[in-house]
């Protein structure tokens, strides 16, 4: 097969899983507005907001191993198939849970469809990697990242539309001024808004499902390592591969200031006094300086730099625009509107913009490691995948930290938890993933110290 024919083979499947990417961008950035909307709804604090994050992302610790032997069994395809019609049953749960308001409910929908994503993570992230040259693997990660993201600034948008169009007399002075008997039935009216939004994503998941088992997507096998054979390719001899398992901290700690920079902006935003339609929506604008970040990235990968240098710029950007979030004022509006406003979004505090600007900072993170992480792995690649994917978890410990410092002391102040996860990105950059062997990195540390 010729360069041409083989780039023709690999359009197709890669359009459906860039479909895939834009499915699973969408409903998990549903949470950015989801945490705000539950705060309000159920009567949450910070930190009980926070574990609508939480309960998402932990399902890809507990599920991730069981998933990936899933896969194992029923290859690539199947697996897909299987985590859309999941994740499907998970926005069905959501039914019960708005009629109910019962926190408890949403929580346990919240873990399904990250089950459901768990599996579409595991297999569509090695599959892009395989269908191409390692060197450019994190290009084609970021032009999935930026369909991802789309739809990460679609998501909250729609979600406003449906279930906030409407609805007013819902900010927190309003709900206040109310009765209980009146503010009761003010907040089963706004959960009520949740029904008809789910059982459509239910539906249209459930028919992709269907189309996926009928898609021409070849299943990919990993390659075997030299002098081993499938059996040899054991849990445990994952330990051998550093840069798998620091990227896999690595993984972890990004997740977890993703999801602050992307889930916890609405909490800063009612912080600072913007109304809820506002607050619900204000994931968009981080994920819009996301894709922005992937556009360059798509230009720059391996053109101008390299996967590593582009991982520390991002580390040391992380860093730049925390310490900004943290010393930005929540009252005046200056960058904004020098800068979006013109594009015609509703300007928002200096403090609250930047935390979107981290946005640009993330985006060529998750795109980076990955195929760092999992470079050599061979026949161990799916359970190295699945590795990585227990690494998201992150995203169900550090918006916790995060949640119980805002409830402690200042919503602005606590964004201090990102700053150890990006130096920890840096040395993963700058050293971490460049480690192929345990052994190796002790001798050369022996022969620097000497």
């Amino acid at each position: 097969m010729n360069e041409k024919q083989s780039q023709t083979s690999y359009l197709i499947p890669m359009a459906i899983i860039a479909t895939l990417f834009f499915i699973f961008g969408f409903v998990t950035w549903l949470n950015g507005a989801l945490i705000p909307f539950l705060q309000t709804i159920c009567e949450l604090n910070a930190f009980q907001a926070m574990l609508v994050a939480s309960a998402f992302y932990i399902a890809y610790t507990v599920m991730a191993l069981p998933m990936a032997a899933i896969i194992e069994r029923t290859g690539y395809k199947k697996g897909m198939a299987l985590g859309l019609l999941i994740i499907g049953a998970g926005a069905l749960i959501f039914i019960p849970a708005a009629y109910s308001r019962e926190f408890g409910i949403f929580l346990l929908g919240q873990f399904v469809v990250g089950s459901g994503l768990t599996i579409l993570q595991t297999a569509s992230n090695p599959y892009v990697i395989k269908l191409g040259p390692s060197e450019s693997a994190a290009v084609r990660i970021c032009v999935m990242g930026i369909l991802n993201k789309a739809a990460g600034i679609v998501a909250p948008i729609v979600f406003t539309a449906l279930v906030l169009t409407g609805i007013s007399g819902i900010s927190e002075a309003e709900l206040t001024a109310l009765s209980e008997i009146a503010k009761d039935d003010k907040l089963n009216q706004l959960a009520g808004q949740l029904v008809t939004p789910y059982i459509g994503m239910a539906i249209a998941l459930s028919v992709l499902a269907v189309a996926m088992m009928f898609a021409p997507i070849p299943d990919i096998e990993d390659e075997p390592l030299e002098g081993q054979d499938d059996s040899q390719a054991s849990l445990s001899g994952l330990l051998q591969f550093p840069q798998l398992i620091l990227g896999a901290i690595t993984l972890f700690l990004y997740v977890g200031v993703e999801v602050i920079a992307g889930d916890a902006i609405g909490l800063l935003g009612k912080q600072a006094g913007l109304d809820s339609n506002i607050s619900t929506m204000l994931t968009s604008y981080t994920m819009i300086f996301m894709v922005i970040g992937y556009f360059f990235g798509t230009l720059a990968i391996p053109r101008l730099i390299s996967q590593q240098t582009a991982l520390c710029v991002s580390a040391i950007l992380g860093i730049v625009f925390t310490i900004s979030v943290m010393v930005g004022s929540l009252e005046s509006t200056a960058f904004s509107a020098a800068s979006i406003s013109y594009f015609g979004l509703p300007e928002i505090p200096n403090g609250v913009f930047f935390v979107a600007l981290l946005g640009f900072a993330n985006a060529m993170v998750w795109p980076t490691i990955w195929p760092l992480a999992l470079e050599g792995l061979g026949k161990y690649t799916s359970k190295g995948a699945a590795l990585l994917i227990m690494g998201i978890a992150g995203g169900a410990v550090l918006p916790l930290l995060y949640g119980y410092l805002a409830d402690t002391g200042d919503g602005q102040q606590a964004y201090v938890v990102s700053i150890p996860a990006y130096l920890f990105i840096l040395f993963y950059g700058l050293k971490g993933s460049k480690m192929t062997s345990w052994s190796n990195n002790a001798k050369l540390v022996e022969q620097t110290a000497k």
